[in-house]
């Protein structure tokens, strides 16, 4: 793949640039036991890649639980993952790396999460690296989560880029639907806590690192 079909590339947050992915089961581990509701990290594998409202509403239909609302579910998790976050991330191998190498060749940078807003301004203070992003978008504000484009096409107008110039950089499966139900190339980085999942072939290309990533352009 030419770095000359890009204009742009669009980053996932959570176990693209920082392993959150661990985090968010534990703090879902925690919370929905708090509630009376056994929930195993295996069990989360679920549902990865889904905003946290909708995690909280896929599960209290599944196996509801007692005296506490989803929403009160779904807050609670976000105040877990905020300790977590900022004692725990740190940026994946080749993050600081590959938003070097974007920023140097031109291309204009933004980030589309499923997360909300309070846990992508977490991330990107501790990791100290939100001054590479032009824009950054939050499924938060769609109608639709991933697997919905919605959140990568809000991303790409907000760059004023053609989608089927973009490339985005993804971990799990929703994301890289996603994307591709957007138009743009996606490159797969797995996310290493996952079971293998075969279906990431969807993917245009696929991974070890960001390092790997960056070097195939070199």
């Amino acid at each position: 793949m030419n770095l000359s079909n890009f204009d742009g590339v669009i980053y996932d947050m959570d176990g693209v640039l920082t392993d959150s992915e661990p985090l968010w089961k534990i703090a879902m581990e925690d919370v929905f036991k708090s509630v009376g509701c056994s929930l195993t990290k295996e069990d989360f594998q679920r549902t990865v890649g889904l905003r946290i409202d909708e995690v909280t509403a896929y599960w209290y239909q599944v196996s509801p639980w007692p005296d506490a609302s989803p929403k009160d579910v779904e807050n609670a998790i976000v105040q877990r993952m905020i300790e977590l976050l900022t004692e725990r991330a740190t940026p994946l191998p080749g993050v600081v790396e590959s938003l070097e190498f974007f920023a140097s060749k031109g291309l204009k940078i933004g980030l589309a999460t499923s997360s909300y807003q309070v846990l992508i301004d977490c991330i990107l203070d501790t990791l100290q690296i939100r001054h590479f992003f032009q824009t950054v978008h939050s499924a938060e504000y769609e109608l639709f989560g991933k697997p919905h484009p919605a959140v990568y096409l809000t991303a790409a107008k907000n760059l004023d880029l053609d989608p089927k110039r973009c490339l985005v950089i993804e971990d799990s499966l929703n994301g890289i639907i996603s994307g591709k139900a957007a138009r743009m190339t996606v490159f797969c980085v797995p996310e290493k806590t996952h079971h293998p999942e075969p279906k990431l072939i969807l993917a245009d290309a696929q991974f070890d690192d960001l390092i790997a990533l960056v070097n195939s352009f070199q």
